[in-house]
């Protein structure tokens, strides 16, 4: 049994009893009657806007994974043009180092292939930047 239809069975009591709703307890009674058919809607409203938000909270979630699916599979593939030349690339973490360009101060982020290049410019200046690393400690790179 619903809150409204045990709502309604109380007001039919009520009804059934013959009480006076003139007199000090059967205004009372009746007073109380009313109030728990207001809860009772009140309640079902509440309800049935729970069960849609929840509905709609659904319905992002499912968007959301699909949108992170979605992103997922777009970053892996995005810088190649085709499936060849995504599956030779090695996907693993690759060391990088930051050089300060001795000419403008420019904070530069190289990979392990440039120092083994030997050389890169400057974005900023245009300078010729020659590495050489150092045989006694291999994290420190000098020009």
């Amino acid at each position: 049994m619903t809150l409204s239809e045990k709502s309604a069975y109380l007001k039919g009591l009520m009804e059934g009893l013959k009480i006076d709703t003139e007199k000090g307890e059967g205004k009372m009674i009746a007073a109380i009657v009313d109030m728990l058919e207001d809860v009772s809607y009140a309640i079902s409203d509440i309800e049935e806007n729970a069960r849609a938000v929840s509905d709609e909270l659904d319905l992002i979630e499912e968007e959301m994974d699909a949108m992170e699916d979605y992103l997922s599979d777009e970053s892996e593939d995005e810088d190649f043009e085709d499936e060849d030349e995504a599956e030779d690339y090695d996907f693993d973490e690759e060391d990088l180092y930051e050089v300060k360009c001795p000419a403008c101060g420019e904070v530069l982020t190289v990979d392990e292939g440039t120092i083994e290049e030997g050389s890169t410019v400057c974005p900023k200046c245009g300078e010729k930047l020659e590495f050489d690393m150092d045989d006694d400690d291999s994290d420190e790179l000098s020009f």
